[in-house]
């Protein structure tokens, strides 16, 4: 008996309708639009943070820049989606910036860069790790938005003179001058750091001489100008500024009864060793900038919101 298969029809794919069509192009354009944009997001972070000083505001500008873009009719339109991109978050930038001015001569108490972890991502985004170190941000934050986005540009991510101008809108000569300007002012008023080893040794030993309230031992690793600055942004009670190599040696060693009971978390911030200090459920940020003088800078993040962008730290506040 011989057993035959039954023949069956073949299967002929749907006829897509000319809606169909679009909405399957639209998805398309859509996915590539995603794609684009998450491949250059690390970049437009890192452009807004080292502009904005804050990390808060780096992301909010991100997400604008996102909503622009997914909403733009014109993207497949753009030859070079990261240019554009890039040139939208600048701009986005300048003009937060211009107001971040007033909130700061504003800011109760001494305010200070929000740090980032950089135990992932070194350069935050960046060629190279050029603005990113808390000392240089307090800098940059004498600049104006458009010589700070300049330097940001040029120094930080290695954009031509002719690509800052075109972001700027302005002559080439322009941006060239605006970049000069921003990288002798940086110049005059950084100096050479010690490497992150070098560094991570002096925290530790800052750390070690403050608990202790060793003022001697504090003396020996300050330079002569050491400045301690403290951000409490009106939210938690913190010292004005103190400088000078004895006066931030009394002024650390009279707080050693503040280190009773903490728990320290290493880390890393801004490409430099950092420490969480948990006390009573509460984390305060510290890390100091050093150069052969020895520390010249210390900075206290007592503010909880400050420290939303570093690994382990709460969200609150």
């Amino acid at each position: 008996m011989c057993l035959m298969a039954e023949e069956r029809p073949l299967q002929t794919p749907p006829m897509q309708t000319p809606s169909s069509v679009h909405l399957d192009a639209e998805i398309h354009e859509k996915s590539d639009s995603l794609l684009i944009f998450t491949s250059v997001r690390p970049r437009l972070f890192g452009i807004a943070y080292r502009m904005l000083g804050s990390a808060a505001e780096a992301e909010d500008i991100v997400q604008d820049v996102w909503l622009r873009w997914q909403q733009s009719a014109n993207r497949s339109t753009v030859e070079n989606p990261a240019a554009y991109l890039a040139t939208i978050t600048t701009r986005l930038c300048i003009n937060v910036a211009q107001s971040a001015q007033y909130r700061r001569e504003t800011y109760i108490g001494t305010w200070l860069p929000e740090p980032v972890d950089t135990s992932a991502d070194p350069g935050v985004g960046a060629e190279r790790d050029e603005a990113l170190k808390l000392a240089v941000l307090l800098l940059l934050e004498k600049l104006s938005p458009t010589e700070r986005a300049a330097y940001v540009l040029r120094e930080a991510f290695d954009y031509s003179y002719r690509e800052i101008a075109d972001i700027l809108q302005m002559e080439e000569a322009n941006a060239r001058q605006l970049v000069t300007r921003a990288r002798k002012h940086v110049v005059e008023g950084r100096r050479t750091s010690v490497s992150p080893g070098e560094q991570r040794r002096l925290l530790e030993a800052f750390v070690t001489a403050a608990q202790n309230g060793d003022m001697a031992a504090l003396e020996a690793l300050f330079a002569e100008d050491v400045v301690s600055y403290s951000d409490g942004g009106g939210l938690v009670r913190a010292a004005g500024p103190v400088s000078g190599r004895k006066r931030v040696a009394a002024f650390v060693a009279a707080l050693s009864w503040c280190w009773k009971g903490v728990t320290l978390d290493w880390l890393e911030t801004n490409g430099q060793a950092a420490v969480l200090i948990l006390h009573d459920g509460v984390s305060f940020g510290l890390t100091v900038d050093a150069s052969a003088q020895g520390i010249n800078e210390i900075m206290w993040f007592l503010r909880p919101s400050k420290l939303t962008a570093v690994k382990g730290s709460p969200k609150r506040g």
